[in-house]
């Protein structure tokens, strides 16, 4: 089986992307696959945010990072990209806060690193 490193540059707006990722990621568990982490990178960022109200009708995000969370899976947040856009690297949620060294590093380990944009 393999190891993948999936990173998400998207915002939470990008419905579609967020979609994919949460179901290639749930497809890749379901085959027996290991995903050594999900690293949020440039908008993707705003995943981890706190500050956003979705109504009862739109994609439920934080939901799907908690069923993924739920399931062990390591989910990084980039510090650099979030510091810049003003996000509190203190209240991340489910996310941890790392450098994009450690993201490199994870993917040189990884059989294949996936990146949804």
């Amino acid at each position: 089986m393999s190891r993948f490193v999936l990173s998400l540059h998207t915002p939470p707006s990008d419905h579609d992307t967020t979609q994919r990722i949460v179901k290639f990621a749930n497809a890749c568990l379901a085959q027996g696959h290991t995903i050594d982490a999900i690293f949020l990178y440039q908008q993707g960022i705003y995943h981890a945010s706190t500050h956003f109200d979705l109504s009862s009708d739109e994609l439920q995000i934080s939901a799907h990072w908690q069923q993924l969370a739920d399931k062990k899976l390591n989910l990084m947040l980039c510090v650099t990209a979030a510091q810049k856009r003003g996000l509190d690297i203190n209240n991340t949620g489910v996310f941890t806060v790392a450098g994009l060294a450690e993201f490199a590093m994870l993917t040189c380990d990884a059989d294949k690193w996936v990146q949804f944009k």
